[in-house]
């Protein structure tokens, strides 16, 4: 059952980078990866299932999660937002490093290091991004997923996740590594004795970053979606293109 619950607290980080991050993209740097891949191809055997559980996932995102993140960012002003989402990529520093060391990427591996280094001191605590902003050093984003990717593994059929989004049979079986270099799986009550004990402060932690994520993306989101003739094969599509130019990178 722990396995299980890390495996979600993992997976809620993951997906939501990947989820919202197609939301984020310019316009020409969306229709050069969109087009990369033809949606013909992709093995898809669970898209009856799929499509019912992208519905599912959007109407917890119009009626639960958009009115929180807007509440939220009503009540929060976006720098101190924007420091939080600062404050969590920085923690995320150990998935980053080992998965660019695992693709052999040593350069992109010393990078991350001196970012770690200075936004965890100059940046208090990660809370400013003085190694991007400064010093244009750019985080290389890396998880086992992409590096399983990276080493010949293929997609697998396409799977919804239920709240999470869009993922594939690839990046499901990568989360397990992720799990152990995550932070937030080993946040543990005073009086805890083994991981995730007190899982009640990960979920709480993995809900915190997730609203203030999408309280950031939430016009990027409504755009998104405006250009879906059909919800589910656009998210899909635009899901496997982006994992496969990252993995290409």
């Amino acid at each position: 059952m722990r396995f299980i619950l890390a495996c979600l607290i993992s997976l809620s980080f993951l997906s939501a980078s990947d989820y919202i991050g197609t939301t984020t993209q310019n316009n020409d740097d969306f229709e050069a990866e969109f087009n990369t891949k033809n949606s013909e191809n992709l093995f898809d055997p669970l898209s009856g299932y799929n499509e019912v559980m992208t519905s599912v996932n959007d109407t917890f995102y119009e009626y639960l999660l958009r009115p929180t993140a807007q509440g939220y960012a009503y009540v929060v002003p976006e720098m101190a937002r924007h420091g939080v989402s600062n404050f969590f990529e920085n923690i995320f520093y150990p998935i980053r490093l080992v998965n660019n060391l695992l693709q052999l990427k040593f350069y992109n591996s010393l990078e991350e290091t001196e970012r770690f280094v200075l936004n965890s001191t100059m940046g208090i605590l990660g809370f400013r991004d003085v190694a991007g902003e400064e010093l244009g050093i750019k985080a290389h984003d890396e998880d086992l997923g992409q590096t399983l990717g990276h080493y010949g593994v293929g997609n697998g059929f396409h799977v919804v996740l239920p709240l999470f989004g869009p993922s594939n049979v690839r990046d499901i079986a990568g989360l397990a590594g992720d799990m152990w270099l995550n932070p937030i799986t080993y946040m543990k009550g005073r009086h805890d004795a083994n991981l995730l004990d007190n899982s009640n402060q990960a979920m709480a932690a993995t809900a915190f970053y997730t609203i203030n994520k999408t309280s950031l993306h939430v016009k990027e989101y409504d755009n998104f979606k405006k250009d879906a003739i059909e919800l589910y094969p656009f998210l899909r599509d635009v899901y496997e293109s982006r994992r496969t130019k990252l993995i290409s990178e």
